[in-house]
């Protein structure tokens, strides 16, 4: 063991709080979960520790700063070499066992743990004037829903990365890539005592096979028959809450959008968004030779051009 003051980088004169300022500082660069690559960065973790379990106790600093004990906490025994020797690591033994005990990591040392874990781990707040313990990590998962279960509301079972499984109540009105917070379902603490971090569930809504969404409104693109769109009259067409009957107005081009008032998603300011149907013309799917006569006819005899704006 080397010189704890070397270890340290603190000279002989340094107060106590300096000696805790640079042990706080290894400790945290050199934390074994801070450094889970680094194989030596236990050792200096180790290292750190045992200097401080030295020079942080009042008495054993002053045996140490007058030879009493060696840089490992062993008394220095004048003489009886041998007995010393096995004295020595008797004492050893027992100076190890208590920096795991009662050393820095213990409490009984003048050092609290929580006061440096709580920088390590991001943990939160001081409670009575002492540091509290560290949180654990919260944990992030996502869960998907139909758009109208987020209008509606719905349970959806998730499962955490912990292996935990709940089941989670999604709430009715609820918007693309809010988040919903579980209080304590997340990873438990590093240190015992310490709380559990929370669980943030983020919530999808999975595309729907007919309504796009913008806002609070719904689009839908509404396919009309060319009668229909000639003639007009009312046709079905699907809402969130059933079908409904929409009036098409003699004569409507295809690009044209009708809206249904209040149709749409709830909007938590009040009412609802509304639904606005694009129209486009389907013809039939198999070939119509009458249509085509007719088409050929109108050709010659009444001819148009839609696109003489556009050249």
């Amino acid at each position: 063991m080397r010189d704890p003051y070397i270890v340290l980088g603190v000279g002989k004169s340094a107060s106590a709080d300096e000696v805790k300022k640079a042990y706080r500082k290894l400790a945290k660069k050199f934390h074994p979960d801070q450094n889970k690559t680094d194989p030596k960065a236990k050792e200096k973790f180790s290292e750190a520790n045992s200097a401080y379990e030295i020079l942080g106790d009042e008495k054993k600093r002053g045996q140490f700063d007058r030879g009493e004990i060696d840089a490992e906490g062993k008394p220095k025994f004048q003489g009886f070499e041998g007995f010393g020797a096995e004295g020595g690591g008797r004492r050893g033994a027992g100076a190890q066992y208590e920096a795991r005990a009662g050393g820095p990591f213990g409490g009984a040392g003048g050092f609290d743990a929580g006061d440096i874990f709580a920088d390590l781990f991001s943990g939160g707040g001081r409670r009575g004037g002492r540091q509290a313990p560290p949180r654990g990590q919260d944990i992030g998962v996502a869960v998907t829903v139909s758009l109208a279960e987020s209008v509606s509301g719905a349970t959806k079972r998730v499962v955490f990365p912990t292996g935990k499984t709940l089941d989670i109540r999604i709430p009715a009105g609820i918007e693309e890539g809010k988040q919903i917070r579980l209080k304590g379902q997340g990873y438990s603490s590093p240190v015992p005592n310490g709380e559990a971090g929370d669980a943030m569930i983020t919530v999808h809504i999975a595309p729907h096979p007919h309504f796009k969404v913008e806002g609070h409104d719904l689009r839908l693109e509404l396919p009309l028959t060319l009668y229909e769109a000639v003639l007009g009259g009312k046709v079905q067409i699907p809402t969130l809450g059933g079908a409904v009957e929409m009036n098409i107005p003699p004569g409507t081009n295809a690009g044209r959008t009708l809206r249904l008032r209040g149709k749409g998603l709830p909007n938590p300011a009040g009412g609802s968004g509304d639904l606005l149907a694009t129209i486009r013309i389907s013809l039939p799917e198999a070939p119509d030779t009458e249509l085509e006569n007719l088409m050929r006819k109108w050709q010659f005899e009444k001819p148009y051009n839609p696109r003489k704006d556009m050249v």
